[in-house]
Order: structure tokens, then sequence, then C-alpha cells
């Protein structure tokens, strides 16, 4: 038994009778080795002299704007002087994950002192004093308190240390 070929006639007709995509399209955002490229473009540079000037290779460099190696801290710090690009831009570009784990999320019940403050009855279950509220009131002053809980946490933590 043979297979039959579909021409590029029939291709086309089943494409054309299938479902359109109707998802939104997004705008592309440009990625680490896409800005590298574009900017080193601009500057009217060869990856030559960006390797030359950064003391790197060449085909580093390559690799870089391809996506197939990551840059290092120092070479990133390295290609936003030469390049004249801002190097917290760059690392986000290049290390994309570290974004969401430094982002702060946003709460609309307010910062999670706030929310501690108000929360009488967690207070009353930890029996925290008025002493621990002033220690909790200048960690939470640091920032990079997720929750009402971490608070718990770091004051469970602080009585293990002074043993309480």
């Amino acid at each position: 038994m043979s297979k039959v070929k579909s021409s590029p006639r029939t291709t086309a007709a089943r494409a054309a009778k299938a479902k359109p995509d109707t998802s939104p399209v997004r705008p592309k955002t440009p990625n680490f080795g896409e800005v590298i490229r574009t900017r080193r473009r601009e500057l009217n540079l060869t990856q030559d002299e960006i390797a030359a000037r950064i003391k790197i290779s060449t085909p580093y460099i390559g690799h870089l704007e391809s996506g197939k190696r990551h840059p290092s801290d120092k070479i990133l710090t390295k290609l936003g002087e030469v390049l004249g690009l801002d190097n917290r831009e760059l690392f986000f570009l290049a290390n994309p994950h570290a974004q969401a784990l430094i982002s702060e999320p946003v709460s609309a019940e307010g910062s999670s002192w706030e929310q501690f403050q108000k929360n009488e009855k967690l207070q009353r279950i930890h029996n925290v004093t008025p002493d621990e509220m002033q220690i909790l009131s200048q960690v939470a002053l640091m920032g990079d308190i997720q929750s009402p809980r971490d608070l718990i946490y770091i004051l469970t933590t602080i009585r293990h240390a002074v043993g309480r």
C-alpha cells in the first residue's frame, strides 16, 4: 500500500479551513542577546571590537548574542560600560528569573507589618509583648517581609536566640 502525498494546494486548503489564531499578539520583549547585538550595531562596533575592549574572545560575544552562553556578573558590568547600557537592566535581561525573586508582592491590605499590627488575635496567640512589637517594627523597616507569618517566624527565632 502506498501513501498518498498531499499536494501543496491540498495542504493550503486545509490550513485555510483551520480556525484562525485568535490569541492576542503580545509585543516581544528583547532578550539579553538581542539587546547586546542591537546596541553594538547602533554604535557601529564589531564583535571583534567589543571582545577586545572587554578582553574576551570574539566567539564568546557571538555566543552571548545568540543566547548560547550566559555572562558572568563581571562580563555584564564590562558590557554595560562598553555599550553604555544600564548594568541593572542588563542583569535582569540576562537573569529574568531574578526579577521574580526580588519583586515585592503588592498586597491590597497594606504592608505585612500593617497587617500584623492589626491582627490582635495573632499577637495574642503568640503572646507578643510591646517590647517585641517594637523590635518587629524595626525588622519590618528592613523590608523583604512577605507576610505577617514571616514576622512570627522572626519573633520565634529571636526568642530562641535570647533563650526565651
